[in-house]
């Protein structure tokens, strides 16, 4: 779904997506570089300069429909000092930048008491004709998109962060087969593989995992009426987090 095409709604999510995609890009990198990821450093991405991290046609998209790919990092677990736990870091430090910068933003927001104002600022851009209605509606997307890019990261579905996140967390090994129900092994054999090979199950799952992810977007963008499916996953949490910083 488009998103609202002002000139200066566009501008603001311009400017609001590349400081959010360069703090979750520069997060992921140097995360990974102090984990003994050593790429980063060598291809010059420990830097706070969006030109580096930034997907030009990602960046675009984002700001005109609401989904696009913003930056990337090449990180790997194999270079890691401590794969696991060295790539759990590197890959939760990205959705957590943005977190903290909402964080950072709403406080900023509620301090200044700008919160209605940049709401309303925002979603009727028409009405932005001075400085302090426009730097409402700045903070104010500040806050909203870098929640929204938490909130769609943390979705366990590859390839996104939480995929990942979830594949760092889950054991190798979990329960014996004498440990599981009979009836689970018989009946849900994937659920009882899934048992005794977390991780492994998990990774074998990623191709699935990646086609659902694809679903999702396709059935909300297309206009079938009712609530899309990102919006349940993505929109009402991010709601719920925006009114929690903001009012």
């Amino acid at each position: 779904m488009l998103l609202n095409l002002h000139p200066i709604t566009i501008i603001i999510n311009l400017v609001v997506l590349g400081a959010a995609m360069t703090a979750h890009e520069f997060a992921h990198n140097f995360v990974a570089w102090k984990m003994g990821d050593e790429v980063p450093k060598l291809q010059g991405r420990l830097t706070l300069n969006p030109l580096v991290h930034i997907n030009w046609i990602g960046w675009l998209m984002f700001a005109i429909v609401g989904f696009g790919i913003l930056g990337s990092a090449p990180i790997s677990p194999q270079r890691m000092r401590d794969p696991r736990k060295g790539f759990l870091a590197a890959v939760a430090a990205g959705p957590l930048s943005n977190l903290a910068l909402a964080v950072v933003f709403g406080l900023l927001l509620r301090l200044i008491g700008l919160s209605a104002a940049g709401v309303q600022a925002y979603y009727t851009p028409g009405q932005i004709v001075d400085p302090i209605s426009l730097l409402s509606a700045l903070l104010f997307a500040m806050v909203y998109w870098n929640i929204l890019l938490f909130v769609f990261n943390m979705i366990p579905l590859f390839p996104i962060d939480g995929w990942h996140i979830v594949l760092s967390l889950l054991p190798g090994a979990w329960l014996t087969r004498m440990q599981i129900p009979v009836v689970i092994q018989r009946s849900l054999r994937p659920l009882a593989e899934f048992l005794m090979r977390p991780a492994f199950k998990w990774r074998d799952w990623q191709m699935a995992s990646y086609y659902v992810f694809i679903a999702l977007i396709f059935l909300s963008i297309l206009p079938l009426g009712g609530a899309s499916p990102f919006g349940i996953f993505i929109g009402r949490p991010t709601g719920a987090l925006l009114s929690l910083l903001l009012f």
